[in-house]
């Protein structure tokens, strides 16, 4: 079972940008990668940093902390020192507002 969470309108999300939204204690970074909409865990799985203060390069995001990188397209970790991925979450366009997918916990 899966609800949305509502991120933002489509227009507030020029390619290029990302977005970081908290939802029920989960941080979320949604990243507009040349008009596709991308959206991963926002906390690196290596140090507890926050993501979004990071920087794009290509479809890569770099960690502040340790410039470890992850693919925002899968989550994977690209370099080290971070080993772990990040979680991946679909993203869904309903009436030009981007809302993210979250599996419900029953």
């Amino acid at each position: 079972m899966s609800e949305l969470a509502k991120v933002c309108e489509v227009s507030k999300l020029p390619p290029g940008n990302m977005k970081s939204v908290e939802y029920r204690g989960i941080r979320i970074l949604v990243i507009n990668y040349e008009n596709e909409y991308y959206a991963i865990n926002g906390t690196c799985t290596h140090e507890e940093a926050e993501l979004s203060s990071d920087f794009l390069l290509d479809d890569a995001i770099t960690c502040p902390l340790h410039l470890s990188q992850f693919d925002i397209k899968t989550g994977r970790a690209l370099s080290p020192p971070a080993k772990d991925p990040l979680q991946k979450y679909n993203v869904k366009i309903i009436d030009s507002i981007i809302y993210v997918e979250m599996i419900k916990k029953i």
